[in-house]
């Protein structure tokens, strides 16, 4: 069965976020690259194996999360069905099982907050680990004074923690954000649809989403 290293290791894989990535670069967005896609792998599957769904799931999980932004590399409009699409072929082509390649390329289709919906567990995972990758390391752009409102947004996040709870009824994701770069409103202002995706996501894993911004509860 594929795995999640077999993937990590795939340079063909690898060269796609590279030069996704690139593309990115060019249009002024922050970091897409292996830092972002394996923090939402590892962190889809912290979700999934806490609430204690099967190791295999798991591992499918941490694959999309690898993969689910290359369709970038085609054009940033609609990449999260153009991405599925890559996938399928590059799965396909490592001889994966056909049920697991629909799960990952359902969850890949399904993450971008502009048509996306936590279809599966799967995807409602990948949803909420991409969503909630906020930190000042994404920001590339090191003149402050050309930051736009996703520099600020970014560049202000010091810390973000995103955990399930003991009894797993919640998951949270707690920002500390400093308010020199960007205001909370700010926060909101690009975020707010993401926001409405994780709670949808949340509840299709059984859970109520919750977030907080410097020790106050906002969502």
């Amino acid at each position: 069965m594929l795995t999640f290293k077999d993937v990590k290791s795939n340079e063909t894989i690898r060269t796609y976020i590279q030069r996704a990535d690139e593309s990115l670069i060019a249009l002024g967005y922050t970091e897409h690259s292996f830092a972002h896609v394996t923090h939402v792998a590892e962190t889809a599957g912290y979700i999934l194996k806490t609430l204690g769904y099967p190791e295999r799931t798991v591992e499918l999980v941490k694959i999309a999360g690898y993969l689910h932004d290359i369709g970038n590399l085609v054009n940033r409009i609609d990449h999260s069905q153009s991405g599925a699409v890559m996938a399928f072929r590059i799965l396909d082509n490592l001889n994966c099982d056909p049920a697991e390649i629909a799960t990952i390329i359902t969850a890949i289709g399904n993450h971008d907050e502009g048509t996306g919906q936590p279809v599966n567990a799967v995807a409602a995972a990948l949803i909420l680990a991409d969503k909630s990758d906020v930190r000042r390391s994404r920001v590339r752009n090191r003149d402050k004074t050309t930051f736009d409102i996703h520099d600020r947004v970014n560049y202000s996040v010091k810390k973000s923690d995103l955990k399930i709870n003991g009894e797993h009824t919640l998951i949270k994701l707690e920002l500390s954000v400093d308010t020199e770069y960007g205001s909370i409103m700010d926060y909101f202002e690009i975020f707010m649809q993401r926001m409405i995706l994780c709670r949808k996501a949340a509840e299709k894993l059984g859970l109520q989403f919750k977030l907080a911004i410097n020790d106050q509860q906002l969502i």
